[in-house]
């Protein structure tokens, strides 16, 4: 394995990519609201569109904005046609990010002429070109999806903790946190932001199809091994980067030993993910089985003792 500085550029930010991701990821699936996370990294998608073609321009700040706001209309929508139209919570869902997810595939191929932008990067990413495209921060070069996504993990990094209260009882207790007065309905609000937003961030690194993996996967690999909240989040900020790390050295040894000339990192990414969730899975069933033996063998034994 022939490993680079590029190489070392492409681990970097596919592991900001996955932390940025698996924090938010971590309350997604407290709140059993994986599919929304899906629902809004696809819906987003017109969001972009309308920047790009509004603008001209890759630049961050239109693509945050219109994320920001295609992600809280999608999250606004479905609760509308769920309530009002009393039509099922997954089956409106569907019905509102795939009609904007259309929406945007549309807008995008009408871009695509006066706006650098390849679909199929959209969709899948383009990792292993992330550490060309550099701007220089104090004079040191590096890579612009690197800095993005450093920014959009600090954001989010900061809000978990300034609002962590907040966060842990809207996600376990929505009725005792309206008691309290800690608003979960903004709380909720404000957690479908930190999605958008993190979605587009890592557009150009992983796509819209594969940050789903890095939303959930790492969080509920976590999830698995621990019920803390705490430890949750170190948890899936650690099977995170441990996927970016078997996702970039996957990519670069596997296609050898199989006869391929490359393959996707951010693939070999969700790839891994699903490989590090499998294992802490079958992790979960033994420990399981031990403690089951365990306590049957332990009843037995106080059976016989209180027989003699």
């Amino acid at each position: 394995m022939n490993w680079t500085s590029l190489d070392t550029w492409i681990f970097v930010t596919a592991a900001l990519c996955a932390v940025a991701c698996a924090l938010p990821g971590c309350f997604l699936v407290l709140r059993k609201m994986s599919m929304m996370g899906d629902a809004i990294t696809h819906a987003v998608l017109p969001g972009l569109a309308i920047g790009f073609i509004l603008t001209g321009t890759r630049a961050s700040w239109p693509m945050f904005l219109g994320a920001i706001l295609v992600g809280l209309l999608t999250a606004l929508f479905t609760q509308w046609i769920s309530r009002l139209g009393r039509v099922d919570r997954g089956a409106a869902m569907g019905v509102v990010f795939t009609t904007l997810f259309a929406i945007g595939l549309i807008l995008i191929q009408v871009a695509a002429h006066e706006v650098e932008l390849d679909p199929s990067c959209v969709l899948y990413g383009a990792l292993e070109f992330t550490p060309l495209d550099r701007i220089s921060i104090r004079g040191w070069e590096v890579p612009r999806a690197a800095a993005v996504l450093a920014a959009v993990l600090v954001v989010n990094a900061l809000l978990i903790l300034a609002l962590f209260k907040e966060f842990r009882l809207s996600a376990f207790d929505p009725a005792l946190a309206e008691t309290l007065g800690y608003r979960p309905n903004f709380m909720h609000y404000l957690l479908m932001a930190m999605v958008a937003i993190t979605s587009v961030a890592a557009f150009e690194a992983v796509g819209s199809i594969i940050v789903i993996a890095m939303f959930v996967a790492p969080a509920a690999t976590g999830l698995l091994l621990t019920r803390s909240l705490p430890l949750l989040l170190l948890l899936a900020c650690g099977f995170g980067i441990l996927a970016a790390g078997l996702g970039v050295m996957g990519a670069l040894t596997l296609p050898p030993m199989l006869g391929f000339k490359s393959t996707s990192v951010s693939g070999m990414m969700a790839g891994a993910s699903g490989l590090l969730f499998l294992l802490a899975w079958a992790y979960n069933l033994l420990s399981k089985g031990r403690a089951s033996r365990t306590l049957h063998s332990d009843s037995l034994v106080s059976q016989r003792v209180s027989e003699s």
